[in-house]
């Protein structure tokens, strides 16, 4: 880490040790060589406290005042916050909020001078014509009857979620007051914390130093006192004590990093503490008068005991070395803003320090012969590799740098660094004369020497693309050899003639990590090789069904997403590829993609397409039938078309003819299962009122009552009163009830469409399907429609009932007839004998002769001829059954 003196210049004769102090003269030169800030006449006070934060710095004062101070150092406005004295002071971050510790004067006797005031400094209340002061949102009193007053040594402020604040006020008893809530509204927590009960000397442990760790939900508070480093967990209740360690340090030595962990500065070293426990130690001699972190640096103020002056020491722990050192006068506070480190003397003068740039940085080193710390700065903060090592390549010896790798290289005791680094220093002095030799002469020989990457990107850099081109791909690596073709040159055609020389699976690769670029720039061409390499159209040997030869085959779904802004040719692809491969492993995500092409509004041109409102305008066919983009409304609007708006207009048409096709083909009624998702298919359809999909998906689905919907909803009747013929025929499969729908349908339609109810009465009175008086009583709500609608039917269906009732009179009068005819047979069977005198067999016609059987109904058998079944008249039986059948039914 380098810095730079910005209000006071310093020479150094001779480095410190293990130190590097490279600084800059002054931004603005002024003729006396050593200049410091003037102090500010407007803060008249001695300095107590300051803090940083949300781009300014404020400081309090021993009399009771406040100043903001801005980025030039100066007063921007002060303000009376206290009546006696500032003693903490701290600016939230996420809020412009300052909270303040003082002394005010007591009310009473009993009550504490010590107040902790909040002020919001974007509210500015007006006190007379000349001061202005920030509104005061609370005040608190510190000291109460439950929290005894003693001296406070240590202020800390945590911002949870706004405006929730934690404040930890810590005392010279070894107790901490810590207040947590809305202190604005007074909604607030109070409680104690206490370290270790121990004494240090005479009197009781201070809190030299407070500190917050956040992780998550877990709030986590460091407390230092002369001889213990202590840790509450305060998301736990009641808050938790360790004790980490039992050294301690004095005020001002305490900090924190950015990681969070506790930082204590000692005479002897510099301890870091995390949650569970000490951890590094950095051996630092010297009474560490201040520590501060900052950027990722530690920050130390020692003062020399013997001489009572201090040393400003930046340690950059991570290089393991002093990246900053100078000496300082009597130091009253640090504070870290603007990316400075502003040192306030106690003569309420400032000295600020900035850090330099990396390039004055990596100068000042190299003149120092520091490679080695130079290196590990530049890994350090990740600075850009390939611009730093430009600064490494000396002009002035580049030359014997040339010739010492090339000597390197003659007796064969080259690394690939020294490859490398030599392809630097040709490109560097730009002799392509030894740079083409060098490439060159690596020809046939194998491997290669030096590392391909680099190689290729230091030609690239230089603009030596073919020198680049040839070592990418003599070391196979094709998809930067690609890349030179495609970003640095722009020669497509040559790629893709390089592309198809290439075996299949290395094609494949090379044309999903560029083919967004091909299709931009040569689609048709790009779709051609894509097809090539997912139907294995080159080699007709392997073509066919075989299954573990289409899983070697690349998936066209693999290249989708370099069509992502040519959905055009997408959908040239795939529909070649269906045509040339019929039983693909990915044809179902194949057609469902294929489907949202079709199906989706906007393609060619999608933003015309939305501006325009095609999505609900009707759109005519060649044959002049209508068809819907979105299902028709009740108000027919003609749009007259442009010229652009009739050619999106098309291509929707056209689109959705080949989806409709596609839905047909991919389920035809041999196919158990279609070849898409239908779900996905029904979205789609349903997303973009795709109608003729609908009705065609819900009809192979049987959801006939979705069809009628759909019909409804289009008010299209003669396509509902022929939907309703085509799928309600019962014998044919169909739902006999949705006559019954439609005509429920029209009789709450509210509109006369007595057309269309006799058209549905001719065919509801053929097949029967729905009785007069329901049709009665749902054609009654329809206000429009008259009793002429149904006068013809209602007197033909009244016609045809009294025919009906005529012939079931005549059919009581026949069965009433022929049942007394047998109430006489069964008396008569009951009251006199029954002679048969049949001479013949009924069933063979022969004479009857012994043994025989005689039945109740006149007919005589052979008993031969009756085999098994002597109990019933074979000639009668079947009618018995049946008359037996139907009563059990009756019954």
């Amino acid at each position: 880490m380098l810095y730079v003196l910005i209000a006071e210049e310093v020479v150094y004769t001779d480095d410190p040790p293990r130190s590097h102090p490279l600084l800059l003269p002054p931004s603005t030169p002024e003729p006396n060589p050593t200049r410091i800030a003037p102090p500010a006449p407007e803060i008249a006070g001695r300095v107590t406290c300051c803090s940083g934060g949300r781009g300014g710095v404020a400081v309090g004062c021993d009399d009771g005042t406040v100043g903001l101070l801005d980025r030039g150092f100066r007063l921007s406005y002060g303000f009376q916050a206290h009546a006696s004295s500032v003693l903490f002071l701290q600016q939230l971050k996420q809020r412009n909020v300052l909270v303040t510790v003082g002394d005010d004067d007591q009310s009473s006797s009993q009550s504490s001078a010590k107040c902790l005031k909040v002020f919001d400094l974007d509210k500015v209340q007006e006190e007379g014509s000349s001061t202005t002061n920030p509104f005061c949102v609370q005040i608190l009193r510190v000291f109460t009857d439950h929290f005894p007053q003693a001296k406070i040594t240590s202020f800390m402020v945590l911002e949870e979620a706004p405006p929730i604040l934690l404040i930890a006020i810590g005392l010279d008893n070894g107790f901490i007051y810590c207040i947590k809530g809305d202190i604005a509204r007074e909604r607030i927590t109070c409680f104690k914390l206490q370290v270790e009960a121990a004494s240090y000397g005479s009197t009781s442990l201070p809190i030299t130093g407070l500190g917050f760790r956040v992780e998550g939900q877990t709030h986590q508070l460091f407390a230092v006192t002369p001889i213990s480093v202590s840790l509450f967990s305060l998301h736990v209740q009641p808050p938790r004590r360790q004790t980490p360690d039992q050294i301690g340090c004095q005020t001002n030595a305490v900090a924190m990093s950015d990681r969070m962990d506790l930082i204590i500065g000692r005479p002897e070293a510099v301890y870091f503490y995390e949650v569970d426990g000490r951890g590094p130690c950095w051996v630092f001699d010297g009474e560490k008068k201040f520590v501060g972190w900052f950027q990722g640096y530690l920050l130390c103020i020692i003062e020399d005991q013997r001489t009572q002056k201090g040393t400003l020491n930046v340690y950059d722990l991570k290089n393991r070395l002093i990246a900053h050192s100078m000496p300082v006068g009597d130091v009253s506070h640090l504070v870290c803003e603007w990316g400075y480190i502003i040192l306030i003397m106690a003569d309420k003068k400032i000295l600020c320090i900035g850090e330099k740039d990396m390039e004055s940085k990596l100068d000042m080193l190299f003149k120092k012969n520091l490679y080695t710390v130079a290196i590990n700065l530049v890994q350090s903060q990740q600075a850009d590799p390939a611009l730093t090592a430009e600064k490494f390549l000396d002009a002035k010896r580049i030359y014997n740098l040339k010739n010492y790798l090339e000597k390197l290289h003659d007796r064969g005791l080259a690394s690939k660094d020294h490859t490398t680094l030599l392809l630097n220093c040709y490109t560097k002095l730009k002799d392509v004369e030894k740079l083409n030799d060098f490439i060159k002469d690596e020809e046939g020989i194998g491997e290669i020497k030096f590392d391909v990457e680099t190689a290729i990107r230091v030609c690239r850099a230089a603009g030596y693309h073919e020198h680049a081109m040839f070592v990418a791909k003599k070391a196979g690596r094709h998809e930067l050899y690609l890349k030179i073709l495609l970003k640095d040159l722009g020669k497509y055609d040559e790629a893709l003639q390089y592309i198809s020389g290439l075996e299949a699976n290395q094609a494949g690769l090379t044309v999903k990590e560029y083919g967004k670029i091909l299709v931009e720039h040569r689609p048709p061409e790009t779709v051609e090789i894509l097809l090539r390499l997912c139907t294995d159209v080159g080699d007709p040997t392997t073509r066919g069904s075989n299954s573990m030869h289409l899983l070697m085959i690349p998936s066209p779904m693999d290249f989708v997403n370099i069509f992502v802004h040519s959905s055009q040719y997408l959908m040239e692809f795939l529909e070649n590829h269906i045509k040339a491969v019929k039983d693909s492993p990915a044809q179902t995500e194949i057609h469902n993609t294929l489907l949202e092409l079709y199906i989706s509004n906007a393609l060619s041109f999608p933003s015309v397409s939305q501006e325009n409102g095609f999505e609900n305008h009707n759109i005519k066919e060649t044959n002049g039938k209508e068809t819907a983009n979105g299902y028709k409304s009740g108000t027919r609007e003609k749009a007259i078309p442009g010229k652009e708006d009739t050619k999106i207009a098309k291509s929707i048409v056209d689109r959705r003819r080949k989806g409709l096709a596609l839905l047909k083909s991919a389920w035809t009624s041999e196919m158990q299962e279609p070849l898409y998702d239908v779900d996905l298919a029904l979205i789609l359809c349903n997303t973009h009122a795709f109608k003729d999909g609908l009705l065609f998906l819900y009809e192979k689905l049987k959801l006939y009552k979705e069809v009628i919907s759909c019909y409804k909803q289009a008010h299209d009747h003669q396509g509902l009163i022929a939907c309703c013929k085509k799928l309600g025929d019962s014998s044919q499969g169909g739902d006999p009830s949705l006559c019954g729908d439609l005509l429920k349908y029209f009789g709450e339609l509210g509109e006369d469409c007595s057309k269309e109810v006799k058209e549905v009465l001719t065919y509801i009175e053929k097949e029967d399907v729905v009785p007069p008086i329901v049709v009665l009583q749902t054609l009654s709500k329809n206000p429009c429609l008259t009793l002429s609608v149904v006068k013809d039917y209602i007197a033909r269906k009244l016609e045809q009932e009294s025919k009906l009732i005529e012939d079931d009179r005549k059919s009581i009068d026949k069965y009433k007839e022929e049942t007394e005819l047998m109430k006489r047979e069964i008396e008569d069977l009951k009251t006199n004998a029954k002679v048969f005198q049949l001479s013949k067999c009924t069933a063979c016609t022969f004479t009857v002769d012994l043994p025989a059987v005689h039945f109740m109904c006149m007919h005589s058998f052979h008993l031969r001829c009756l085999g098994d079944n002597e109990k019933e008249c074979p000639e009668c039986a079947p009618e018995y059954r049946s008359v037996m059948e139907a009563k059990q039914k009756l019954e």
